[in-house]
């Protein structure tokens, strides 16, 4: 009787302490995952010879609906019709200083939410940041190296 009631303490203590570990590990991971990163891609941008030419090809040949800046597409984010999101797609000159330090050809911007928060995540991290979060009327920016020194930009956007 001794060793029978011991092994089912001994379980119960298996299972609560179990139990409590797994809750203390997924409240950590549930804290690390707060913040939304990157929700969408915002926009491709990439240099080219003439921008005006280029802009005028693709709006030819593939039909897109260009504008001064590109091309602007439009889209709903999943089930949520009313939820409006925008992707934006510019061809800069071949000359462009933009996506300096970068010596890509291209930059990528990524749609993010909580861009402060965002931004002091990625400092703690020793992510290389280029400039200081910059406020417009559409939305907040700010631009980082990645891995291999490429431009990012991220933008959460006022929809």
């Amino acid at each position: 009787m001794k060793k029978t009631t011991l092994m089912i303490l001994v379980i119960m203590a298996s299972f609560c302490f179990g139990f409590a570990f797994k809750t203390v590990i997924t409240s950590q991971n549930s804290n690390a995952t707060k913040i939304k990163k990157v929700t969408g891609i915002g926009g491709i941008f990439f240099k080219c010879k003439n921008p005006k030419k280029m802009t005028e090809w693709y709006q030819k040949h593939l039909g897109l609906n260009t504008n001064p800046y590109g091309a602007t597409f439009d889209w709903y984010e999943g089930a949520d019709s009313t939820k409006k999101g925008q992707t934006q797609w510019t061809p800069f000159p071949e000359t462009t200083k933009y996506f300096e330090p970068s010596t890509k050809d291209f930059m990528i911007n990524y749609r993010v939410e909580n861009l402060q928060a965002l931004f002091n995540e990625l400092k703690k991290e020793g992510v290389t940041i280029v400039d200081t979060i910059e406020t417009y009327d559409y939305g907040k920016f700010l631009h980082i190296l990645d891995e291999e020194g490429n431009k990012v930009q991220l933008w959460e956007a006022k929809d």
